[in-house]
Protein backbone atom coordinates (compact mmCIF):
# COMPACT_ATOMS: atom_id res chain seq x y z
CA UNK A 1 0.00 0.00 0.00
CA UNK A 2 1.33 3.44 -0.93
CA UNK A 3 1.70 6.17 1.69
CA UNK A 4 -1.07 8.12 0.00
CA UNK A 5 -3.55 5.26 0.24
CA UNK A 6 -2.46 4.43 3.77
CA UNK A 7 -3.14 8.04 4.81
CA UNK A 8 -6.63 8.02 3.34
CA UNK A 9 -7.42 4.61 4.84
CA UNK A 10 -6.18 5.64 8.30
CA UNK A 11 -8.04 8.97 8.19
CA UNK A 12 -11.32 7.34 7.13
CA UNK A 13 -10.94 4.67 9.80
CA UNK A 14 -10.29 7.28 12.50
CA UNK A 15 -13.27 9.35 11.38
CA UNK A 16 -15.60 6.34 11.35
CA UNK A 17 -14.48 5.12 14.77
CA UNK A 18 -14.84 8.55 16.38
CA UNK A 19 -18.26 8.95 14.72
CA UNK A 20 -19.45 5.58 16.00
CA UNK A 21 -18.35 6.57 19.50
CA UNK A 22 -20.17 9.89 19.29
CA UNK A 23 -23.33 8.19 18.02
CA UNK A 24 -23.12 5.68 20.88
CA UNK A 25 -23.24 8.53 23.41
CA UNK A 26 -26.46 9.80 21.86
CA UNK A 27 -27.78 13.26 21.13
CA UNK A 28 -28.34 14.32 24.74
CA UNK A 29 -25.32 13.60 26.95
CA UNK A 30 -25.09 15.32 30.37
CA UNK A 31 -24.60 19.09 30.19
CA UNK A 32 -22.89 21.63 32.42
CA UNK A 33 -26.22 22.73 33.90
CA UNK A 34 -27.43 19.22 34.84
CA UNK A 35 -27.58 18.37 38.52
CA UNK A 36 -25.44 15.64 40.03
CA UNK A 37 -28.52 13.43 40.32
CA UNK A 38 -29.24 13.88 36.60
CA UNK A 39 -25.64 12.98 35.74
CA UNK A 40 -25.80 9.78 37.81
CA UNK A 41 -29.13 8.85 36.26
CA UNK A 42 -27.77 9.35 32.74
CA UNK A 43 -24.70 7.20 33.36
CA UNK A 44 -26.86 4.45 34.86
CA UNK A 45 -28.94 4.39 31.69
CA UNK A 46 -26.06 4.75 29.23
CA UNK A 47 -23.18 2.90 30.90
CA UNK A 48 -22.78 0.44 28.04
CA UNK A 49 -22.86 3.22 25.44
CA UNK A 50 -20.11 5.13 27.26
CA UNK A 51 -17.90 2.07 27.36
CA UNK A 52 -18.54 1.54 23.65
CA UNK A 53 -17.36 5.11 23.09
CA UNK A 54 -14.17 4.40 25.06
CA UNK A 55 -13.64 1.19 23.07
CA UNK A 56 -14.00 2.86 19.66
CA UNK A 57 -11.70 5.67 20.76
CA UNK A 58 -9.04 3.10 21.66
CA UNK A 59 -8.94 1.84 18.08
CA UNK A 60 -9.42 5.36 16.75
CA UNK A 61 -6.19 6.37 18.45
CA UNK A 62 -4.24 3.88 16.34
CA UNK A 63 -5.79 5.14 13.11
CA UNK A 64 -5.33 8.82 14.02
CA UNK A 65 -1.70 8.21 14.99
CA UNK A 66 -0.96 6.60 11.62
CA UNK A 67 -2.66 9.45 9.77
CA UNK A 68 -0.80 12.10 11.82
CA UNK A 69 2.55 10.39 11.22
CA UNK A 70 1.98 10.25 7.47
CA UNK A 71 0.80 13.87 7.35
CA UNK A 72 3.96 14.84 9.20
CA UNK A 73 5.99 13.45 6.29
CA UNK A 74 4.14 15.72 3.87
CA UNK A 75 5.05 18.88 5.82
CA UNK A 76 8.39 20.74 5.87
CA UNK A 77 10.46 21.30 9.00
CA UNK A 78 9.82 22.75 11.59
CA UNK A 79 6.10 22.86 10.74
CA UNK A 80 5.92 19.07 10.74
CA UNK A 81 7.17 18.89 14.32
CA UNK A 82 4.79 21.57 15.62
CA UNK A 83 1.88 19.81 13.86
CA UNK A 84 2.86 16.44 15.29
CA UNK A 85 3.18 17.85 18.82
CA UNK A 86 -0.36 19.20 18.49
CA UNK A 87 -1.63 15.86 17.21
CA UNK A 88 0.07 14.02 20.06
CA UNK A 89 -1.43 16.35 22.65
CA UNK A 90 -4.83 15.90 20.96
CA UNK A 91 -4.65 12.13 21.49
CA UNK A 92 -3.48 12.45 25.10
CA UNK A 93 -6.13 14.97 26.13
CA UNK A 94 -8.91 13.02 24.42
CA UNK A 95 -7.76 9.85 26.16
CA UNK A 96 -7.94 11.57 29.54
CA UNK A 97 -11.49 12.68 28.79
CA UNK A 98 -12.48 9.15 27.72
CA UNK A 99 -10.95 7.68 30.91
CA UNK A 100 -13.16 9.88 33.09
CA UNK A 101 -16.31 9.03 31.15
CA UNK A 102 -15.52 5.31 31.17
CA UNK A 103 -14.71 5.43 34.89
CA UNK A 104 -18.09 6.99 35.66
CA UNK A 105 -19.76 4.26 33.61
CA UNK A 106 -18.06 1.36 35.41
CA UNK A 107 -19.99 1.53 38.71
CA UNK A 108 -22.61 4.24 38.11
CA UNK A 109 -24.92 2.98 40.87
CA UNK A 110 -22.28 3.43 43.54
CA UNK A 111 -21.21 6.96 42.59
CA UNK A 112 -22.80 9.75 44.60
CA UNK A 113 -24.23 12.80 42.85
CA UNK A 114 -21.62 15.35 43.94
CA UNK A 115 -18.72 13.11 42.89
CA UNK A 116 -20.29 12.39 39.51
CA UNK A 117 -20.87 16.09 38.87
CA UNK A 118 -17.30 17.01 39.87
CA UNK A 119 -15.72 14.31 37.67
CA UNK A 120 -17.87 15.23 34.70
CA UNK A 121 -16.95 18.90 35.16
CA UNK A 122 -13.30 17.90 34.80
CA UNK A 123 -14.05 15.91 31.65
CA UNK A 124 -16.16 18.74 30.20
CA UNK A 125 -13.18 21.08 30.16
CA UNK A 126 -11.64 18.74 27.59
CA UNK A 127 -13.43 20.83 24.94
CA UNK A 128 -12.10 24.27 25.92
CA UNK A 129 -8.55 23.05 26.58
CA UNK A 130 -8.43 20.93 23.42
CA UNK A 131 -8.54 24.13 21.35
CA UNK A 132 -4.86 24.61 22.18
CA UNK A 133 -3.98 21.35 20.43
CA UNK A 134 -6.13 22.07 17.39
CA UNK A 135 -4.75 25.59 17.00
CA UNK A 136 -1.25 24.11 17.15
CA UNK A 137 -2.03 21.68 14.34
CA UNK A 138 -3.99 24.15 12.21
CA UNK A 139 -1.56 27.03 12.70
CA UNK A 140 1.50 24.96 11.82
CA UNK A 141 -0.01 24.11 8.44
CA UNK A 142 -1.87 27.33 7.63
CA UNK A 143 1.20 29.60 7.86
CA UNK A 144 2.60 27.66 4.90
CA UNK A 145 0.02 29.40 2.75
CA UNK A 146 1.52 32.86 3.28
CA UNK A 147 4.49 34.53 1.63
CA UNK A 148 5.65 35.00 -1.94
CA UNK A 149 5.81 31.24 -2.56
CA UNK A 150 2.95 29.52 -0.65
CA UNK A 151 3.53 25.83 -0.01
CA UNK A 152 -0.11 24.80 0.37
CA UNK A 153 -3.05 25.62 -1.92
CA UNK A 154 -5.16 28.73 -1.32
CA UNK A 155 -8.29 26.71 -0.48
CA UNK A 156 -6.47 24.92 2.36
CA UNK A 157 -5.11 28.25 3.63
CA UNK A 158 -8.61 29.77 3.72
CA UNK A 159 -10.02 26.67 5.39
CA UNK A 160 -7.25 26.82 7.96
CA UNK A 161 -7.88 30.51 8.69
CA UNK A 162 -11.57 29.84 9.27
CA UNK A 163 -10.94 26.84 11.52
CA UNK A 164 -8.14 28.56 13.46
CA UNK A 165 -10.23 31.68 14.04
CA UNK A 166 -13.17 29.64 15.30
CA UNK A 167 -10.93 27.64 17.63
CA UNK A 168 -9.39 30.85 19.00
CA UNK A 169 -12.86 32.29 19.68
CA UNK A 170 -13.92 28.96 21.15
CA UNK A 171 -11.46 29.41 24.00
CA UNK A 172 -14.17 31.58 25.63
CA UNK A 173 -15.85 28.31 26.65
CA UNK A 174 -13.30 28.20 29.47
CA UNK A 175 -15.39 30.94 31.07
CA UNK A 176 -18.80 29.61 29.98
CA UNK A 177 -21.27 28.08 32.41
CA UNK A 178 -24.36 27.28 30.35
CA UNK A 179 -25.79 26.96 26.88
CA UNK A 180 -23.82 27.29 23.64
CA UNK A 181 -20.60 28.49 25.29
CA UNK A 182 -20.60 26.09 28.25
CA UNK A 183 -17.64 23.70 28.59
CA UNK A 184 -18.59 20.63 26.59
CA UNK A 185 -21.45 22.58 24.98
CA UNK A 186 -22.41 22.92 21.34
CA UNK A 187 -19.64 25.40 20.57
CA UNK A 188 -17.14 22.68 21.53
CA UNK A 189 -18.72 19.47 20.30
CA UNK A 190 -20.75 20.69 17.30
CA UNK A 191 -19.35 23.89 15.76
CA UNK A 192 -15.70 23.51 16.77
CA UNK A 193 -15.54 19.77 16.22
CA UNK A 194 -17.26 20.10 12.85
CA UNK A 195 -14.96 22.80 11.50
CA UNK A 196 -11.86 21.00 12.77
CA UNK A 197 -13.02 17.76 11.15
CA UNK A 198 -13.57 19.56 7.84
CA UNK A 199 -10.08 21.09 8.05
CA UNK A 200 -8.56 17.69 8.84
CA UNK A 201 -10.38 16.22 5.85
CA UNK A 202 -8.97 18.95 3.63
CA UNK A 203 -5.48 18.35 5.02
CA UNK A 204 -5.78 14.63 4.28
CA UNK A 205 -6.81 15.37 0.68
CA UNK A 206 -3.79 17.66 0.23
CA UNK A 207 -1.47 15.26 2.07
CA UNK A 208 -2.57 12.30 -0.04
CA UNK A 209 -1.73 14.23 -3.20
CA UNK A 210 1.59 15.36 -1.75
CA UNK A 211 2.56 11.80 -0.84
CA UNK A 212 1.52 10.31 -4.16
CA UNK A 213 4.47 8.80 -6.01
Amino acid sequence: MTRSRALVFAAVAAGLLYSIGAIALGANPPRATDSGAQVVSWFREHAHSVRTYAWTFTFGTVAFAVAAALLRRALPSPHRDVFFLGATAFVIETALQAWVWAGLALHPRSVDASTARALLDMASFWGPILTGTTMTMIGAVTVLGFGAAPRIPRWLTVLGLIAFTEQAVETVTVFGTRGFTAPGGDMNVVLGAGLTAIWLGGLVVWGARKLSP
